[in-house]
């Protein structure tokens, strides 16, 4: 842990020198200098210099007179938590109980074979696990992760209460809903869209991994397993005015979207929650089209 944060010093500093260490969220190459913001965990400031840094890197800034004279590359070590936001649990028990949670839940060997194929993989387990759920909820590193594992336990609970013929396939989407957003959104330095994000969008994105699945897994899938999955994934948002090229129209699809709009729309109390003192009204929040009395 850091022992000097931003806010503890922006707007007091004076002409005595303060080293802090700060991440590069962005940097804008311009004619004869480079403007970078850099910040940590408590705010950003913004610095211009000939020195090249890259996103993502940690630096020393030299600060005095609410100024950042100098900066440096840093060698030390450091925890990521000081300068990026982090899900509030702990990563590791988010990943445990998710697969605790779908590993007893599947008989299905198409199912276990398909959730095999990605959550086996170190390489995607590291994506995943580190992933942030997008900007509008789960703003955060294991944001993906967290608000997953949140969709899985409201899908099951809803399959088995309401007695779904195809609960591995729901549970199981449920699972794989969001993982185009590993290749959507970037964390280095700063939370943004990619290129490809952009351009695809999550949904795109994670039926094109599907399908890949499907080709390269040399396990032979139903064609209706198949279909069902990614049907699944396409209509989890509920309409295309939401982001869904198709509205659900099978059982399990109903209950993937259902169980992702419970999560994400608690996500968003929980954060004006967070902003707001008790009895009181929130901001008005553009996703929710209200505000709303803690």
């Amino acid at each position: 842990m850091k022992s000097i944060y931003l806010k503890d010093i922006i707007n007091t500093m004076d002409s005595q020198e303060i080293n802090i260490e700060l991440i590069v969220r962005e940097k804008n190459v311009g004619v004869n200098t480079i403007e970078y913001i850099l910040g940590d965990i408590t705010g950003d400031i913004k610095y211009n210099s000939k020195t090249n840094f890259d996103a993502g890197e940690i630096v020393t800034a030299v600060c005095k007179n609410n100024d950042i004279k100098n900066a440096y590359k840093y060698e030390g070590n450091y925890t990521l938590k000081d300068f990026m936001p982090y899900s509030p649990k702990h990563i590791d028990t988010i990943m445990k109980e998710l697969e605790e949670l779908t590993t007893n839940t599947f008989t299905d060997q198409e199912a276990i074979r398909l959730d095999n194929y990605f959550f086996s993989n170190k390489g995607f387990i590291k994506l995943f696990s580190t992933g942030i759920g997008g900007f509008g909820h789960h703003i955060y590193i294991g944001g993906l992760a967290e608000h997953t594992l949140n969709v899985v336990y409201w899908t099951n609970s809803l399959a088995e209460r309401y007695h779904c013929k195809y609960r591995d396939i729901a549970v199981l989407s449920a699972k794989l809903h969001d993982i185009g957003k590993i290749y959507e959104y970037s964390h280095v330095g700063a939370f943004k869209s990619t290129f490809r994000g952009e351009m695809e969008g999550h949904i795109v994105i994670g039926i094109e991994m599907i399908e890949e699945a499907f080709k390269n897994d040399s396990f032979s899938y139903s064609e209706d397993f198949k279909n069902r999955v990614k049907g699944c994934i396409v209509q989890h948002h509920g309409m295309p005015e939401y982001g869904s090229p198709k509205s659900p129209n099978t059982e399990e699809a109903y209950m993937v979207h259902f169980a992702d709009y419970i999560d994400a729309t608690m996500s968003k109390i929980s954060k004006l929650k967070s902003e707001t003192p008790e009895n009181s009204w929130s901001a008005f929040n553009e996703d929710l089209k209200t505000k709303i009395f803690i």
